[in-house]
């Protein structure tokens, strides 16, 4: 059978190829089209556009490049209409995937989306439209199924990938042991939020010169672009293609906002969260999200478990400030850990979550067309 797996950024991509690798056991004939990175290449699938060149993100970037948008938009339903699949399967990635999801609904198109829009963030509105279009929503969060349930619209809660894929590594790799005097930076995976994230941690490693501070560099930017940023700086350095090594062997993490955070907290790393966009786009955000936390650890937890550092918040003083307290108050660590623990066994309630995703998506194509 012939899958369309739409994916835009490097969480995506993990979470597409691990999804591919299931679909493939299922159904080792699946002809796999898609859009994604190097780990779904990596699986055999026919990548179409590689996320490094999808990544805008923010208001005002997204109008400055709506004119690349718009053309992606139009390549996606031609590519689509060529390769005519029995099923389009949308991984995130919510601004550009909801458009071509309507359109894929109109042209009758079974349509799954694996990995909910935050529509319980901003515009939850747009569930009304999630309910007309998307044949199956298959969602990785616990509170989702709740949120969902209010408007009356079924969805499959299937866990979340990263619990398995996380544990896995770490079943793995038993010789990774955690260095004291290792604190993992993960600045992002864009060059605009790196350019504005990375210089206020690296400011702030000035104030630990007893420790070493590491960058997860993220696969699709060049190396020549953290060399700029760190060649003053003697106690700092890069590694490339392994950021859950790094994870692993870490006593600490600065992480900009998003799945890294999760990932973070999965590996049992006491980390402080580290936001700031545009001002325009921020102010923006602040009027449109409705929510207590930006870090997903928090919101699933529904409390503060890690510190937050958004906006005028993130400076150099205040990162030094927070990243002391977890290093040196071990009742602090202590506390981390044990909320990380019970976030662990929410987020494995699921199941294996690739492989229940996959048996769905698979037993949907299956079933005969009633259009």
């Amino acid at each position: 059978m012939k899958y369309y797996i739409i994916a835009g950024e490097a969480s995506g991509d993990l979470h597409g190829s691990n999804l591919i690798k299931e679909i493939l056991k299922l159904d080792a004939n699946a002809n796999i089209r898609a859009w994604g990175g190097d780990k779904m290449i990596a699986t055999g699938a026919n990548v179409v556009k590689h996320y490094k060149d999808l990544a805008f993100m923010g208001f005002v970037e997204i109008i400055k490049n709506l004119p690349v948008i718009l053309k992606n938009i139009k390549f996606c339903k031609n590519d689509i209409k060529t390769f005519l699949p029995d099923v389009i399967v949308f991984i995130d990635y919510p601004g550009f995937n909801l458009r071509i999801v309507k359109w894929a609904k109109q042209k009758h198109y079974k349509t799954v989306f694996y990995i909910s829009p935050q529509v319980w963030a901003w515009k939850e509105n747009r569930v009304k439209n999630i309910k007309r279009d998307i044949d199956k929503m298959l969602v990785i969060l616990p509170f989702e199924k709740d949120f969902y349930k209010k408007w009356n619209y079924e969805v499959e809660y299937v866990g979340h990938p990263l619990e398995d894929v996380i544990e896995n590594f770490k079943k793995s790799h038993p010789e990774i042991k955690v260095s004291e005097n290792t604190i993992a930076l993960l600045p992002g995976s864009r060059k605009q939020e790196i350019n504005v994230k990375l210089p206020l941690m690296l400011e702030a490693t000035k104030n630990f010169p007893a420790y070493n501070f590491v960058i997860g560099k993220a696969p699709s930017i060049e190396d020549e672009f953290y060399e700029s940023f760190i060649r003053e700086y003697k106690n700092v350095k890069t590694i490339s293609n392994d950021t859950y090594s790094l994870l692993m062997g870490s006593a600490a993490a600065l992480v900009t906002s998003g799945t890294a955070t999760l990932e973070t907290a999965l590996f049992g790393v006491p980390e402080i969260v580290c936001y700031k966009a545009s001002n325009i786009s921020y102010q923006i955000a602040k009027r449109l999200v409705k929510l207590k936390f930006i870090c997903l650890v928090n919101l699933i937890m529904d409390k503060e478990v890690v510190k937050e550092l958004i906006q005028n918040n993130l400076t150099p003083e205040k990162i030094t400030s927070e990243l002391k307290n977890i290093l040196s108050d071990p009742i602090k660590k202590e506390k981390i850990k044990e909320d990380y623990l019970q976030l662990k066994q929410l987020l494995s309630e699921g199941g294996n979550a690739s492989k229940n995703a996959a048996k769905t998506i698979y037993d949907f194509v299956k079933e005969p067309d009633l259009q």
